[in-house]
């Protein structure tokens, strides 16, 4: 039996940046369909009891830098703690991923959504920059006319749909891989998504 994951996650997110090769392989091997759900994070805490990074405790913020660089050697992923294009919005990068899997299909919108995220976070990269995101496009092989069609109130909309689906699946926080109406919450519980996708043999033989 095929299993479809809802991939809800924002691309200015470093949690998501770390998971996310690791993801997209996971769901290869499982033969699993994945669902791009990407959110405006700014819609989800106020009804999440979420905060904004800069809002929250001293604390908090200092262990969140403690535990990505721990992420960041340990998968052996890159990842500049302080990028120079961060905070960012992920707007217009969001609605360029929904673009693109509307056109071209999930497989596509995965490759952009990973070179937007290495694109903040290893590349020093402006992905609110139309300029850096035309890049991007034709770094993954991807028709540039897909900058133009990322406008559309078509895609609005389903941003926001997107948005809305995150908060009625009980989202909290980016990434989230919904299965069955079970939620995961972060990069470090994919093992358990790779356990509710693959079964014990198969995951043996990976």
């Amino acid at each position: 039996m095929t299993l479809t994951v809802d991939y809800y996650f924002a691309p200015q997110s470093p949690w998501t940046y770390l998971g996310h090769a690791s993801f997209a392989a996971m769901a290869q091997q499982a033969n699993a369909t994945v669902r791009l759900w990407p959110v405006d994070l700014g819609q989800v805490f106020p009804v999440s009891g979420g905060l904004p990074l800069g809002k929250r405790a001293p604390q908090r913020q200092a262990y969140r830098l403690v535990e990505l660089q721990r992420y960041s050697d340990y998968l052996q992923v890159p990842l500049n703690l302080h990028p120079l294009h961060f905070p960012v919005s992920g707007d217009a990068a969001s609605r360029l991923i929904i673009a693109t899997d509307t056109q071209c299909g999930s497989a596509p919108a995965m490759k952009l959504a990973g070179a937007v995220l290495a694109a903040v976070w290893a590349q020093e990269r402006d992905i609110a920059d139309q300029a850096v995101l035309a890049q991007l496009l034709q770094e993954c092989g991807l028709a540039a006319d897909l900058l133009a069609n990322a406008h559309s109130q078509a895609v609005q909309e389903r941003y926001d749909a997107c948005t809305q689906a995150a908060i009625e699946a009980g989202v909290f926080g980016s990434p989230s891989y919904v299965i069955d109406g079970e939620i995961f919450w972060g990069q470090d519980r994919l093992e358990f998504v790779q356990r509710k996708l693959l079964p014990v043999e198969r995951r043996l033989q990976g």
